[in-house]
């Protein structure tokens, strides 16, 4: 009996775990920038192509936000699907843990993407993952192909999934 009653008491616990509702944050670094000798460069034929392989990638998702750093080539990098999905690019201030709260706050069961950096997109997969210490490093500055898909039911209550593009 003692058996039975752990048993249900462990499914009934697990269908409540599961039956919170998961944010999703859609995570990539900015396309492949010019270098131009500048801090703000805009993307080069490659990065352009990139975006609008994302936008296509992303075409059938359902997107509610999509955030993007000051910076003219993370901009660009979210700009098509922006565009194919009549969303506004709102901007944020990388590697604050107040920014990324304030995302979870304000579209709890949504998706979310987020264009960064090689060293904040790793940073915010860390944070909603809750983990004190990195557990992904900073990405290559030849890397720009990488999607991180966190799923997250509070901070620190996460699953991600790597894929690239």
């Amino acid at each position: 009996m003692k058996k039975l009653f752990f048993v249900s008491a462990l499914l009934i616990s697990s269908s409540l775990l599961f039956a919170q509702e998961a944010t999703t944050f859609i995570l990539i670094r900015h396309a492949e920038k010019a270098n131009d000798g500048t801090k703000d460069p805009d993307l080069t034929d490659a990065g352009k192509a990139r975006a609008l392989a994302l936008a296509k990638v992303l075409k059938e998702v359902k997107i509610d936000a999509i955030y993007s750093t000051g910076y003219k080539r993370t901009q660009q990098t979210v700009t098509p699907l922006a565009t194919g999905k009549n969303l506004t690019i709102l901007q944020y201030d990388a590697m604050k843990a107040d920014a990324v709260d304030e995302m979870l706050k304000k579209f709890p069961g949504g998706t979310i993407v987020v264009s960064g950096h090689s060293n904040t997109t790793p940073w915010m997969a860390n944070y909603l993952l809750g983990k004190e210490k990195e557990q992904l490093k900073d990405f290559d500055d030849s890397d720009y192909d990488n999607i991180l898909i966190v799923n997250v039911i509070e901070k620190g209550k996460a699953k991600i999934t790597w894929l690239t593009y």
